[in-house]
C-alpha cells in the first residue's frame, strides 16, 4: 500500500543517521512545495512538487508544516496513582523530605505501583500514550524505577512491552531499578545494590525486557561509584546505558557518563563545565528536561553551552507523577526555546534525530529521508517558526505513524 502527502507548505527535516552537534545542532532541509511518498511503512521518495508516481492513497497537506514524528527520549511511563495531593505542600513551602517523611514523594508512587495491577497499569499507561500519540509523539522511551525490588520493576517492564504491542506509540524499555533506596532497604544500601546486579538485571536481561538501563546519580541517592557498579553490570549483560546526572548537585554523573560510553546523560541542570566537557569527549548525548525546571521552579540546563562545546542535545518530557505530571513535548519544545535558549531548528533536531539517536534509533526514524521509517506530523501551522511561538494548545493535526494515519 502506497501513501503521498503532497502539497506540503514547508518539509522541515534533520538529515542523516547519527547525533548532531554544534552547528550541525540546527542544520536542517527545508523543502517548500514537498512531498512525501511512502511504500508500505518506508519513506520512499521526499521532493518538492507533485511526483510522477501514483499512489494507493493521497493526503493533501494543504500547505502546512510537516516535520518527523517526535521522540520522547525520557519518560518514566508506567506508574501506579498521581501525587496532586502534594502540590498545596509544596505552595506552603513544605520541603520534599518533609513530605517524603509524612509517606509522600517518590515512595508513595513505589507504594501505588506495587499494589497495582500489571492490567490496572497498563490501562493508564495506554491512555497517556493517546493523549501523546495526538500532541505528535510517535516514539516513546519508558523507564521503570516505581517497583524497586524484583516483582514490581519485572511488573513495570512487562507492562511496557505488552502496550509495544497494542498500541500505535512505538516504546523502548530502560530499566531503573537505581531510582531511589526503598524503604526496606533504607539502612542497607550495599544489600540494595547487590539486588540490582545480581538478581533483577539478570532477570531482566533474561527476560529481554530493556535495552538500557539507567540511574539516578545524584547527592542522598546513588553516587558515582556505585552508579558506576551498577551500569557496568549492566553492559556486562548487554544492556546500554543511560544515566540521570547533575540535576541538583554535580556530584561526578556527567564525567562518569563520558568514562563509560553512556548513550545519554539527563537532566544536567547542574553540570559543569568540566563535566561538559566529558560529555562531548565520550560522544554522550544530552537529555534535557526543560518541563522539569518549570514545575519545580529551578534552575533550565544550559544548553547553549553544551552545543557551543559540541555535545548532541535532545529534549524530553521527562512525564512522571512528581516532578513533571506532564506528557506535552510541545510545552517541552516551548521551553527549549524560551529559557534554554536554543533555536527551532536546534530543537527540531533535540525531538526528532537526537531523540532517536538518544534511544538507539538514529538509523529508523528521526528525519524523513528515503528508507527511514515513514512517522510524521502534519501541523496546524505553516511554518517551523509558528510551531515555537505558539503555546497552551495542541498544534498537530495528523499524525502518521509507519505510513499510516494514527490521529487526527
Amino acid at each position: 500500500m502506497s501513501l503521498l502527502i503532497h502539497h506540503i507548505g514547508l518539509l522541515a527535516t534533520p538529515t542523516g543517521s547519527r547525533a548532531k552537534s554544534g552547528d550541525g545542532q540546527g542544520d536542517i532541509l527545508l523543502i517548500e512545495d514537498a512531498y512525501v511518498l511512502i511504500e508500505g511503512s518506508t519513506i520512499l521518495r521526499v521532493g518538492q512538487g507533485e511526483p510522477e508516481e501514483t499512489a494507493d492513497e493521497r493526503i493533501d497537506a494543504g500547505g502546512c508544516l510537516v516535520t518527523p514524528g517526535l521522540i520522547d527520549a525520557h519518560t518514566h511511563l508506567v506508574f501506579g496513582g498521581w501525587r496532586e495531593h502534594e502540590l498545596s505542600l509544596k505552595l506552603q513551602g513544605v520541603s520534599y523530605l518533609e513530605i517524603l517523611a509524612r509517606g509522600g514523594g517518590i515512595l508513595s508512587t513505589v507504594r501505588a505501583t506495587r499494589e497495582a495491577s500489571e492490567e490496572e497499569l497498563e490501562e493508564k499507561a495506554a491512555k497517556a500514550l493517546d493523549t501523546m500519540l495526538r500532541h505528535g509523539t510517535t516514539t516513546c522511551e519508558a523507564k521503570s524505577g516505581y517497583g524497586l525490588d524484583l516483582e514490581t520493576e519485572l511488573k513495570q517492564l512487562r507492562v511496557v512491552r505488552r502496550l509495544a504491542k497494542r498500541q500505535k506509540v512505538e516504546l523502548v524499555s530502560t530499566f531503573m531499578g537505581a531510582h531511589a533506596l526503598p524503604k526496606e532497604h533504607a539502612d542497607d544500601r550495599e544489600g540494595y545494590i547487590r539486588l540490582l546486579t545480581d538478581e533483577i538485571l539478570p532477570a531482566v536481561a533474561r527476560e529481554g525486557l530493556a535495552e538500557f538501563c539507567d540511574v539516578f546519580c545524584e547527592s542522598g541517592v546513588f553516587t558515582a561509584a556505585e552508579s558506576r557498579r551498577i551500569l557496568l553490570r549492566a553492559q556486562a549483560l548487554g544492556l546500554r546505558s543511560k544515566i540521570h546526572a547533575d540535576e541538583i548537585e554535580a556530584i561526578g554523573g556527567s564525567e562518569l557518563a563520558g568514562e563509560i560510553g553512556a548513550v545519554t546523560a539527563e537532566h544536567l541542570i547542574a553540570a559543569t563545565d568540566g563535566g561538559i566537557d566529558a560529555l562531548a569527549r565520550g560522544g554522550v548525548i544530552a537529555c534535557l528536561l526543560p518541563a522539569t525546571s518549570l514545575y519545580l521552579g529551578k534552575p533550565y540546563a544550559r544548553a547553549r553551552e553544551m552545543v557551543r562545546r559540541g555535545v548532541p542535545v535532545c529534549v524530553a518530557t521527562d512525564f512522571n507523577p512528581g516532578s513533571c505530571p506532564g506528557s506535552s513535548l510541545q510545552l517541552a519544545m516551548n521551553l527549549a526555546c524560551w529559557y534554554c535558549r536554543l533555536l527551532p531548528a536546534e530543537v527540531l533536531t533535540a525531538v526528532t534525530l537526537n531523540a532517536a539517536a538518544a534511544i538507539g534509533r538514529e538509523k529508523e526514524i528521526g528525519t524523513l529521508e528515503r528508507g527511514k521509517r515513514a512517522d510524521l506530523v502534519l501541523w496546524n501551522c505553516d511554518n517551523l517558526d509558528h510551531l515555537f511561538y505558539r503555546f497552551g494548545e495542541n498544534l498537530a493535526g495528523t499524525v502518521i505513524k509507519e505510513g499510516r494515519v494514527a490521529a487526527g
